[in-house]
């Protein structure tokens, strides 16, 4: 495989974060929106498609794929970020300008794996 570190890079990045997700899903728990159910499954769900997409992204058969699915998944998790901008309580005591500075991270995290297309 002839793939640039940068591409490997935003795999370990995804696997990690995924992994977290069940090393210390209390840590998502607390951030996820209260309209949304079961949260705790919604956590190890989503810490399990980071993992899924993660890995997809290192074999060229799936990363059309994982590139798409990281997109969408991406898109989704403005809802826990913007839902963090709506009080204190939800702020996880995580600085306003910090969550602010995420979600147009989220769509720089977009054009760079819609980049590997």
């Amino acid at each position: 495989m002839n793939n640039p570190w940068h591409l490997y890079a935003m795999a370990a990045l995804y696997i990690v974060a995924g992994i977290m997700h069940f090393i210390k899903p209390e840590m998502y728990m607390r951030i996820m929106p209260r309209y949304l159910p079961n949260h705790k499954t919604l956590v190890l769900l989503s810490g399990l498609a980071e993992i899924m997409l993660g890995a997809a992204l290192l074999f060229k058969e799936t990363r059309a794929w994982a590139i798409y699915g990281i997109m969408l998944m991406l898109t989704v998790f403005l809802l826990v970020h913007f839902y963090m901008l709506s009080g204190k309580k939800a702020s996880a005591g995580i600085p306003k300008w910090l969550l602010i500075f995420r979600i147009p991270l989220q769509f720089v995290l977009m054009y760079w794996a819609y980049g590997y297309l």
